[in-house]
């Protein structure tokens, strides 16, 4: 009993998260306007090839969340996602204050609890007779 309850914490925790995740990519990807503003940004950060990087990021957090919803590919999911919200705690909001760097640390956690742990006995990585 205690596992079971214990993997359906994970399940909640790793549906909802990339669920949530997966709405941010596809806002920026889906929304008239928003891609574009998003790579204006990304190149005043002072990224080369800021389109590339733009894409790079909301396929990351679109696709990334789908995959680490369903539990695909778990822990690549979670680097992709981390890497992505690394940027966006350090580097976009990086001289902002705390509450704007709040929800991208936190995504940050939970793609490091992901990346450590995998996606739990019930991801469809399970499914391939991997562990993660």
């Amino acid at each position: 009993m205690k596992e079971m309850l214990e993997q359906l914490g994970l399940v909640i925790l790793r549906v909802s998260s990339g669920l949530m995740m997966a709405t941010h990519g596809y806002g920026k990807i889906f929304e008239e306007g928003r891609m574009a503003k998003f790579t204006e940004g990304v190149g005043s950060m002072g990224f080369p090839m800021p389109e590339f990087f733009a894409w790079a990021a909301a396929l990351a957090e679109l696709v990334g969340g789908i995959t680490l919803a369903l539990g695909l590919g778990t822990r690549v999911s979670a680097l992709f996602i981390g890497v992505t919200m690394v940027v966006a705690a350090f580097i976009r909001h990086g001289a902002d204050p705390f509450a704007k760097k709040e929800l991208a640390l936190l995504y940050l956690a939970t793609m490091i609890f992901f990346l450590l742990y995998g996606g739990g006995k019930w991801a469809v990585d399970r499914m391939f007779g991997k562990k993660g």
